[in-house]
């Protein structure tokens, strides 16, 4: 990407190439804790092992408050240190995040108190950098790598003393692990002044990539009703809109499995065609650098006519991941958009056990299967109908050798009926007001009236 890392090989970043990492999983449960009190580091186990870490150790503390110096405070570090000797930890992984000296401090406890080497040490990593790192793996395209890069570089610069040490130990000859991945690869090479004209240059190379995604975006949704899908991550989504489309996006049972947009026609009935965006999936506590740095992305969801919001019903934490996107949602301007709920995997045992208590809650939600297409045709009748609810109906008239105006009417409207009258055509169409607008301002059609 810069200049500074060209020689540097990139590794496939479908698939993760490291050794599997040993981890311990740490949770420091607060008062305003946002981690599911049934499970509270379940995410957490599924965000290492898809950074391609196995787990061998957990460990949970509440406090009214943390620990200034290492979050968790001396005697749980001792803890924390016994048990990764133990287990032989490479890695120890927070659900919270973390500040630079909370983690320089607790690496040095912990280290001495393992008695590890320093140049094969074992690392803290925070909730943030362990998804910056799954999201380092998962980019590929060139607007997608900008984004991860960005937001790891102003993840990074804050830490670069103790991301060296990491670096340290790779230069070393030890294999490369979870939180060295992306744009801290190259951090030996770089300094503090080369990091700040790093992160201005990828600023303004992302700046114009937003630019000319929200012209695009905006034109799209001014000539077509746009529907957007969103969800927690792994809730379905990129399956739904496969079988809504026939698109071929990549979908699989893991966090993250894609973080690029993808839009398409979706026909919903004779005549009646949206455009349908596919975006990345949202998860609870989703670093700050990240959202920021996603919002081309998720423009899709800001511009949107109606959202589909897809929840795995069947999930233990359904109700915390419902929450998360609503926060999303808001973070990112999109909160009062018109949204249709789907409960998703209703043909899983879990999805039909919870689903009468949804449907209690969201009476006017709509169960489905995205992956065997059961309760998909109820789908298509509503969203119809949310379409239908916002068009009206119009009688144009215009010549009829116009065949690039004819061509945008059959395209953009619903044509009814069709009448001649000499070298005219007298056309009875349903059409969205925006499409209305446009061509009342052309000048080569009337438009003759309204219902």
């Amino acid at each position: 990407m810069g200049n500074y890392n060209a020689s540097v090989s990139e590794p496939k970043r479908t698939e993760l190439s490291v050794r599997q990492e040993q981890a311990i999983l740490v949770g420091v449960i607060l008062p305003k804790s946002t981690a599911d009190p049934r499970d509270p580091l379940g995410e957490l186990a599924a965000l290492a092992k898809t950074a391609g870490a196995r787990v061998v150790g957990t460990i949970l503390q509440r406090r009214q408050r943390v620990d200034a110096g290492t979050y968790v405070g001396s005697g749980k570090v001792k803890e924390i240190a016994a048990l990764a000797s133990k287990e032989k930890a490479d890695v120890i992984i927070f659900d919270n995040d973390l500040s630079p000296g909370q983690i320089g401090g607790l690496e040095k406890i912990i280290n001495e108190e393992a008695n590890s080497p320093p140049m094969e040490g074992i690392k803290v990593l925070d909730r943030s950098e362990l998804i910056l790192d799954i999201f380092a793996t998962r980019a590929q395209t060139h607007e997608a790598k900008l984004q991860v890069e960005l937001a790891q570089m102003q993840y990074t610069y804050p830490r670069l003393t103790r991301m060296w040490g990491h670096l340290e130990r790779i230069a070393g000859g030890a294999p490369a692990g979870i939180g060295t991945r992306g744009p801290g690869e190259q951090q030996l090479e770089i300094d503090r002044r080369l990091v700040r004209k790093r992160i201005a240059r990828l600023q303004g190379e992302i700046e114009k990539v937003q630019q000319r995604k929200t012209r695009m975006v905006a034109e799209r949704t001014r000539l077509h009703f746009t529907i957007c899908i969103v969800g927690y991550t792994n809730a379905g989504k990129s399956t739904l809109f496969n079988t809504l489309t026939a698109a071929g996006a990549y979908a699989d049972d893991k966090l993250f499995a894609t973080l690029d947009t993808k839009t398409r026609a979706w026909k919903l009935d004779r005549g009646l065609q949206v455009l349908l965006s596919d975006t990345v999936g949202f998860v609870r506590d989703l670093p700050h650098n990240l959202v920021a740095s996603f919002r081309a992305t998720l423009e899709e969801a800001v511009h949107a006519d109606l959202l589909l919001h897809v929840l795995d019903v069947g999930h233990p934490h359904a109700r915390q991941q419902f929450d998360s996107v609503h926060q999303v949602l808001e973070e990112i301007g999109a909160k009062d958009k018109p949204e249709m709920l789907l409960l998703n995997k209703i043909d899983t045992p879990e999805g039909e056990e919870n689903f009468p208590e949804w449907r209690t809650l969201h009476p006017d939600a709509i169960p489905l299967s995205a992956k065997t297409g059961k309760g998909i045709d109820r789908l298509y009748a509503a969203a119809a109908a949310q379409v239908n609810a916002q068009q009206v109906q119009a009688v144009l008239e215009t010549d009829s050798s116009n065949g690039k105006l004819l061509a945008f009417i059959e395209t953009h409207c619903q044509v009814r009926d069709r009448q001649y009258a000499g070298d005219r055509i007298i056309i009875h169409a349903t059409m969205s007001k925006r499409t209305l607008a446009d061509l009342s301002r052309n000048e080569q059609v009337t438009v003759k009236s309204t219902e």
